[in-house]
């Protein structure tokens, strides 16, 4: 159904929507007798545009030359706001409420499949999260979850999930997969160039001097690495020690190391290679990657296979579960939609206008190709 990938990104999403401050009070949307404020697209819009692999990349969607991505997502974001408006008022209309004991729940649930609440603590962190942001959000998705329940029954049924996991077997089968821990002794040249640079003291160097002295630092990186090798190899049981005190991962240095069972594409092409080579208890390296040298000790194996049924069995039920809610809240979403009284006080926010902006972004990247086609076959034409 059209609105199952929206309505995911609305249930992680929708308390974005409500109660944040406002950068500007303009209506720009009224979606029956809800108002869509500038400041609500605003910033859900920037919410989305840094986050992502579009944060990653560092691509700014707000630049001209990137008018396509910009008006896909200021049409996605027009189309979440209008139907959070909807469904927040449907919701009002059922009278569903969520209790602090029923986010305290929720809570709990997640503490349990992470593992502890430290395991949470860490994982926000991770994600730039506060606490009391995650319990904000989670209220929305227990609310959403409440409407779901209130539209009608999700229950699944042990031949539903049987007949899942039979259809699906493949999804359910694993490849070979090593275990193993790693020491990073990051090398990051762009970093260490900028790092050279920034010192006063070489702010009259050439650029091969700047490259000389980024090359120097490289060694000595590697030389580093060299040195913890030998030190792990004539004892590999001080690996754990040494991964703490000297690794570069942040994410594994505490846990000396520890990376746990993976399977070959699951790490870049030169770690895989030698992690996968290597029998258990073994340690490899220096291995050298794009983020630097790597200290490997493989510690056990795993032969492919397929996770058996009554293992994967409440995780298949919890996902069939969850798609009959989407179907629900899906179907309600089409059915307010086609009732409601949508107004598109700005213009710009009208999806036919975002859509014309679209066929525009495509028309004028399309003439560029042909004429960067145009110019390439032109100079082939003059060399002959």
């Amino acid at each position: 159904m059209r609105g199952k990938k929206l309505l995911t990104t609305l249930a992680v999403s929708a308390v974005l929507f409500t109660g944040c401050g406002l950068k500007s009070t303009q209506t720009i949307i009224k979606v029956n007798n809800t108002k869509i404020t500038q400041g609500q697209f605003d910033e859900s819009f920037n919410q989305q545009a840094s986050g992502g692999m579009l944060g990653q990349l560092g691509i700014d969607v707000k630049d001209p030359k990137n008018s396509f991505m910009y008006n896909l997502i200021k049409n996605r974001v027009v189309n979440e706001l209008v139907i959070k408006a909807l469904l927040d008022e449907e919701i009002a209309k059922r009278g569903i409420k969520v209790t602090n004991a029923d986010v305290e729940e929720a809570v709990k649930t997640i503490v349990d499949k992470v593992g502890s609440k430290e395991q949470l603590d860490k994982i926000l962190k991770q994600n730039g999260m506060t606490a009391a942001d995650f319990k904000k959000d989670l209220k929305e998705q227990v609310k959403m979850k409440k409407l779901a329940e209130s539209l009608g029954s999700s229950d699944v049924s042990d031949a539903e999930i049987k007949d899942f996991y039979n259809k699906n077997i493949d999804k359910f089968k694993y490849p070979e997969k090593v275990r193993a821990s790693h020491i990073l002794i990051s090398v990051n040249p762009d970093e260490l160039t900028e790092i050279v640079k920034s010192d006063p003291a070489n702010k009259n160097l050439s650029e091969a001097d700047v490259k000389a002295k980024v090359n120097e630092q490289i060694k000595s990186k590697e030389a580093k690495a060299k040195d913890l090798f030998a030190k792990v190899k004539n004892d590999p049981s001080s690996f754990a020690k040494i991964a703490k005190e000297n690794s570069e991962d942040p994410t594994t240095a505490e846990k000396g190391g520890e990376l746990g069972f993976f399977a070959k594409n699951e790490m870049v092409p030169p770690f895989a290679e030698a992690a996968f080579k290597a029998k258990p208890n073994t340690v490899v390296g220096p291995v050298k990657s794009q983020f630097g040298y790597h200290i490997i000790l493989v510690t056990d194996r795993m032969a492919a296979g397929q996770e058996p049924f009554e293992k994967v069995k409440s995780s298949i039920k919890e996902y069939l579960v969850n798609q009959k809610q989407l179907g629900y809240i899906d179907n309600l979403v089409e059915s307010l939609k086609k009732n409601a009284k949508i107004e598109y006080v700005n213009s710009e926010y009208n999806p036919d206008e975002i859509q014309k902006a679209v066929q525009e972004s495509i028309k004028q990247s399309s003439e560029k190709v042909k004429q960067i086609e145009q110019e390439k076959a032109k100079k082939d034409a003059e060399k002959k």
